[in-house]
């Protein structure tokens, strides 16, 4: 009498693996966009503040000499990029020049950062804030 043993593999199946693999990879096709535009979102903002903090900064010139220049000179920016440190996402600078009563500031995306649908930032001496394309940017 021959005795047969029936022997169970434990496993995945190659077509079991793949159907994983495609799970993972369609996941992974919406979720990363998502995440990079997240991403921009926040350094946006964070060049946003950026902008309000050197208008507090030409603000507090404005009120030492009742001009927004230096002595009659272009003034120079604390600081122009943003984030400060690490990897420039935007340059900041004024937008033209400085006259004694008015500025524009501007914050100009550079790297990855130049595909956020919102462009250039700028805030006047008024406080009034625009982008050079897209809505919602502020």
């Amino acid at each position: 009498m021959i005795n047969i043993r029936m022997t169970h593999h434990r496993g995945f199946s190659l077509i079991e693996l793949m159907i994983v693999v495609a799970i993972v990879g369609i996941i992974a096709a919406i979720a990363y966009p998502s995440y990079s535009n997240h991403v921009r979102e926040t350094r946006r903002t964070t060049a946003q503040a950026d902008l309000v903090e050197l208008a507090q900064w030409m603000e507090r010139q404005y009120s030492g000499d009742f001009s927004y220049l230096e002595g009659g000179n272009q003034p120079t920016l604390p600081f122009t990029q943003s984030p400060r440190t690490g990897t420039a996402f935007y340059n900041l600078s004024f937008n033209g020049t400085v006259a004694a009563n008015t500025y524009t500031l501007q914050a100009v995306p550079t790297g990855d950062q130049t595909n956020d649908t919102c462009g250039t930032l700028r805030i006047t001496q008024t406080g009034a804030r625009s982008s050079t394309s897209g809505t919602d940017c502020w």
